[in-house]
């Protein structure tokens, strides 16, 4: 039987590239105390550093060195420079498998170099698609990393793991406990979005309305419009944070609470009285300082985030399928469609999706033989529909936080922090002493 494999890409070409990383020693206790290796994702690495307080908070209890590693092709580590995004030739080296094997050889690298490292424990931590990495990490490098926190983590969110409705059935049920009618009026503003766009003076209207800095004047743009205010009540719903937060934007505590302020109509309001309760509601999200003259649809989070680089790894590997019905959910219906998918990516980078690799080279659901992963999950985060939402065994652990949003465990204590969290975190503690000992513990001499 003749079988076709592609050929691994390192062993033709064997070129280096720079690997930005950050270290903090300050209260690392040497030798051989643990390292604490944040695991970079799709983005800039000083941003993950600034918003991951959690590791700073506890370097001094256990002693750690703290690391933060950017993931290749994102920030400052660009394998070709400026040509890193030229071209799918300069990008097929940007895949989830190579950026393990990176941290791996950093690792490794720091052992071998830094006095007193040799011997020191390694615990992965990461959050969002870095909390992915993490995981991944230490199931594929246990001789690397001795545990993984892997926060808001969502594994399983590929084909044939879990419902494709799951994401947007979990935005809906937080703004529809956040305020009267809320999600029963986000609903209704789509077709209200399609009445007031029928005429010309509509589109003027709902431009100036929302203030936008390219006014609205065909089809497409008005498609590109609701595909903007769903991401933004997706992004609102991820960082619904206790408090005054600056993560994907500067938003108010609370912030979904704050939004459905302006949207608790009742079921006879007009359409243009809906949406402009829908533009009070966008501002909260896209002006909450005041300082924004226009809103622009083409920036909905932070520029810290490499968005380009995470299409071209949903169009190879990280393939997620997510749906919407207009019933469970409070967007209108939308089915996934692998085909429809795929030939867009083809259009944006000459590349198609492996379905399926994820499940293949990461295991899927079929993980059990791993050991040392937490898996923390907040219960207002729409990530937590492909996290691991229960102990798979001893040392697979599933940590919920009810009243947490998009890795709320990972950010700086707060006074407004719900003592779920709080309690989350200090069992994450209490775990990574426990690898730490065990790790380091000398084997017993047995006797006979």
């Amino acid at each position: 039987h003749l079988f076709d494999l592609c050929l691994l890409t390192c062993f033709l070409l064997d070129g280096t590239f720079k690997q930005r990383y950050l270290v903090a020693d300050k209260h690392w206790q040497q030798p051989g105390g643990p390292i604490l290796l944040y695991v970079g994702n799709e983005g800039d690495i000083t941003w993950f550093c600034n918003n991951t307080g959690f590791m700073w908070e506890i370097a001094e209890e256990l002693g750690a060195m703290l690391v933060f590693a950017e993931h290749r092709y994102y920030g400052e580590s660009l394998p070709f420079g400026q040509d890193s995004y030229s071209d799918s030739k300069h990008l097929n080296y940007l895949t989830s498998e190579q950026a393990l094997a990176d941290f791996a050889v950093l690792i490794q690298n720091l052992k071998n170099t830094q006095p007193g490292a040799q011997h020191s424990p390694v615990i992965a931590i990461g959050g969002s698609y870095g909390g992915m990495l993490s995981a991944w990490f230490r199931m594929k490098y246990p001789n690397v990393v001795v545990g993984a926190l892997a926060a808001s983590a969502p594994i399983w969110q590929f084909p044939g793991m879990v419902p494709c409705g799951d994401f947007y059935k979990i935005v809906t049920q937080d703004f529809a406990r956040s305020g009267y009618n809320c999600d029963t009026n986000i609903r209704k503003s789509w077709k209200a979005i399609n009445n007031v766009s029928s005429t010309a003076s509509g589109l003027q209207w709902l431009s100036e309305q929302f203030s936008l800095c390219t006014p609205l004047k065909t089809k497409n743009g008005i498609i590109s419009f609701k595909g903007w205010l769903q991401e933004t009540w997706v992004n609102l719903a991820m960082v619904d944070y206790p408090y005054e937060a600056n993560f994907l934007q500067p938003l108010p505590r609370w912030p979904v609470q704050v939004v459905c302020k302006y949207l608790g109509f009742n079921s006879t309001v007009s359409d243009y009285q809906l949406l402009h309760g829908v533009s009070q509601a966008a501002k909260v999200y896209y002006n909450y300082t005041g300082s924004s003259s226009c809103l622009n649809m083409s920036e909905s989070a932070t520029s810290s985030l490499g968005w380009l680089g995470w299409t071209y790894q949903a169009c190879t590997e990280m393939v997620m399928p997510m749906c919407t019905n207009g019933v469970q959910d409070m967007f209108e219906p939308e089915e996934w469609n692998f085909q429809v998918f795929s030939d867009e990516c083809s259009a944006m980078f000459g590349v198609r999706p492996r379905a399926d690799w994820a499940g293949t080279v990461y295991g899927g659901k079929d993980i059990s033989s791993h050991s040392n992963i937490i898996f923390s999950n907040g219960g207002l985060d729409p990530w937590l529909a492909g996290g691991v939402t229960y102990n798979i065994t001893d040392s697979l652990i599933s940590i919920m936080i009810p009243e947490g949003a998009h890795h709320l465990d990972l950010r700086y204590s707060n006074d407004h922090d719900p003592p779920s969290v709080r309690a989350a975190r200090a069992l994450e503690v209490k775990y990574f002493q426990q690898w730490i000992r065990q790790a380091t513990k000398t084997p017993q001499t047995s006797k006979t």
